[in-house]
Parts: C-alpha cells; structure tokens; sequence
C-alpha cells in the first residue's frame, strides 16, 4: 500500500490512515515508487475497452469500411486513452490510497467499462454512451483535483485550474451531442483541443511533481498489456479459422509470424529505459513523450487487429482485398516503431545503427504490404532489427 507521508506508529493510527490521508503532493524522487495493484486494475479494465475497440475496427475492415473503421477506432481511442493517461499523471504526484481515493478511482473504472459498453454504438455513429462514460471518468477526476485543492496548498492553484478546466470541457462534451451531425467531427477535435489546454493552464501555476520510475513503469505496463490483448485477439481468430481443418499451412505460418512480431514489439519498447527519456526533461519534451504514447498505445492495438484480418484474408473471410488486408498489419507495425523510435531511441541516438535502423524498418515494414507474404516479411524485419539492437550495443571487449 502506498503512502503520502510517514508510515503511521501504531495500529491505531495506521487503520485511520487506511479511511483517510492529506491529499498532499508525493515527492518526485523518492524510491521504491511501483504501480500499486488498484493501478494495476485500473489497467486491466481500461483494456476491455481497448480489446472492444480493437474488435469494431476488425469489423468495419473485413466490410470493407477502412476509412470510417480507421477514423472511429482513433476517436474511441482517443477516449480510452485520455483518461488512462489523466490518472496515471494525477496518481504519480496526490496517490493516497486510503478509502475516498480508491472510490474515486473505482468511479473512473466504472467510467471506462461504460465506454467499452458504448463502442459498438460509436462505430455506428452514436456516441452518447462513449460520452457519458467519459464524462463519470472525467468528473470523478474533478472530485479528486478538488481534494487535492483542500489539502495542498502547494499546488491549490494548479489543482484548483485542473479541476475547473476539466468540468468546464466535460459539459462541453454533453453539449456535443446536441450538435448536427455534420458539426460532429470539427467539434471533436475542437474539444480535443481544449482538453489538451487544461493541463497547459493548470501547470503554468505550479507544476505538479511526478516519478520518472513510476510514469515509465506505468507507461511499460499499459503498452505490455495491449500487446497481450492483441496477442488474444489474434490466437483466437487463428483458432477459430483452423476449425474447419483447412488452411493449416497459412494459418500456422500467419501465427508464428505473429508471435515474432509481437514479440519484437515487446522487445524494442523494453530495451531502452523510459525513465531515461524523461528525467530531466522541460515540460515539451514530458508532454512529447507523454502524449505521443497514444501512438504506441494505439498501433500496438492496432496490430492485433491487423493479424485478425490476415487470418479473415487467409481464410476466404471478409471483403478485403489482399493489399488492404497486408497493411492492416504493416503500418500499425510501422506506426509503432517510428513512434518508439522517436520516443525512446530518438533520432540523434548514438548508437548510429539503432538510429538509422528504426526508421529504415518502419519504411520496409510499409513496402512489405506488395509483398506476396506481408505477414511473413514483415516478421523477419522485426527480428532484423531486434539482432540489430542487440549486435549494435553488445559491450566490446578491449584486447589485452
């Protein structure tokens, strides 16, 4: 169990602690920071909603609607995202544990199973239900701000900015849905926007302190979890297409080109450590690397749908033709590397062969889409550049 602040001296103390502690900012460089399992939950609820995103653009590809599949899985996404991303923040710098901040965030879970509960509906053009489990999310984050506000006078002003910001842009949402259907894309945006200028005019205030182990820690588990959800989505739909007994030769080849491919994405996000990119950095550089996780996040999702639809391809399923079908796969494989590369490796790096390697795979990954075999190809580029890594900062031995 986490805490703000000394460990309580007796037993009696140390039940009160557990009903209730200041809310009071947690310093940002103490140790034996860990995502704590209420996180850890929070988590594994979060990607249901990724799993049921993952699941409507598989369903939209296969029918052939590639631009409207595309464009409503970053929308759900985007939602799923944004309030994974506002906790994992907020828990890094006010996390209490105690009895209201587990409510709380038992509230914003709640929140993020209702948007898994409206995503069917979002792929068909309804949002409503999306919404109103974005908002519960939202405004349970608001009551936490407040709490913050009470208790920290540190940071009152920040949290007070935080939390009026948030509510103000959360009636906007419900406001939204009052709006022509031709205004509902422009007004996405624009509320994407302003939920981006929240944190940017609450941190003007007083910046609010976090810990580099802990958001990379955070960050690594989300990313490893959505590739373990992409991992059940693909053997699933590999399962289900060797049913009949027929493709067993594909299939097989399709699903050991799939581990590899995941298993090279787990490989190249760990292998440089993400703390690293983000001590010591200003508030563009954290904001860079923060928010471009969604491109991580996303692609990382994405994959897992690509390998369905190549199983749907291999197997006479769908609509798709055999090209859309392959870069399903191979640019949320690019996406995701170009994104690692930028974000972890960075293109100034060193190491030249990592630095140059990322982005060359990432444009063979796309080329790979013409290919006969994209899957296949596409998985020996992945390890190509896996031995890379691993050859380019082997230590070197000096000679006696």
């Amino acid at each position: 169990m986490s805490s703000s602040g000394e460990s309580p001296s007796s037993p009696q103390e140390r039940r009160a602690s557990v009903w209730y502690r200041p809310m009071t900012s947690r310093a940002g460089d103490g140790t034996h920071r860990v995502s704590t399992p209420l996180e850890l939950l929070f988590d594994l609820c979060f990607v249901v909603a990724v799993g049921q995103a993952g699941a409507e653009l598989h369903h939209a590809l296969i029918e052939g609607h590639v631009g409207g599949g595309v464009l409503n899985f970053v929308l759900v996404f985007f939602a799923i995202w944004w309030g994974w991303l506002n906790f994992s923040w907020f828990a890094s710098a006010f996390d209490t544990d105690d009895v209201p901040y587990r409510i709380a965030t038992l509230i914003q879970i709640a929140g993020g199973l209702v948007v898994a509960a409206g995503v069917s509906q979002a792929f068909a053009g309804d949002f409503t239900v999306i919404v109103i489990g974005y908002v519960l999310m939202r405004l349970s984050m608001v009551s936490q701000w407040l709490r913050a506000a009470y208790t920290d006078r540190v940071h009152r002003q920040t949290a007070l900015r935080y939390a009026a910001g948030i509510a103000v842009v959360q009636v906007l949402w419900i406001l939204r849905l009052t709006l022509p259907h031709s205004w509902a894309l422009p007004s996405f945006f624009v509320l994407v926007l302003a939920e981006f200028a929240v944190p940017m005019f609450a941190e003007n205030a007083a910046a609010t302190p976090w810990h580099a182990h802990h958001i990379a820690e955070r960050y690594g588990l989300f990313t490893l979890i959505v590739l373990g959800e992409s991992v059940l989505g693909a053997t699933t739909a590999i399962k289900e297409g060797m049913a009949d007994g027929d493709h067993i030769g594909s299939l097989a080849t399709l699903a050991c080109s799939g581990l590899l491919i995941v298993f090279s994405m787990w490989w190249l996000y760990f292998d440089q450590p993400g703390h690293a990119r983000i001590s010591g950095g200003g508030l563009p550089a954290l904001a860079s690397w923060g928010y471009g996780h969604f491109l991580i996040f996303a692609s990382a999702a994405a994959v897992g749908t690509g390998l369905e639809v190549a199983v749907d391809h291999d197997t006479h399923v769908g609509h798709l033709a055999a090209l859309p079908s392959g870069m399903a796969t191979t640019v949320p494989v690019a996406v995701y590397l170009l994104s690692v590369w930028l974000l972890h490796i960075g293109p100034t790096n060193e190491c030249r062969p990592i630095a140059i390697g990322f982005p060359v795979a990432a444009v063979l990954v796309v080329a790979a889409s013409f290919t006969p075999a994209p899957i296949p190809v596409t998985a020996v580029l992945a390890v190509a550049l896996v031995a890379t890594t691993v050859i380019a900062t082997r230590p070197v031995q000096k000679r006696r």
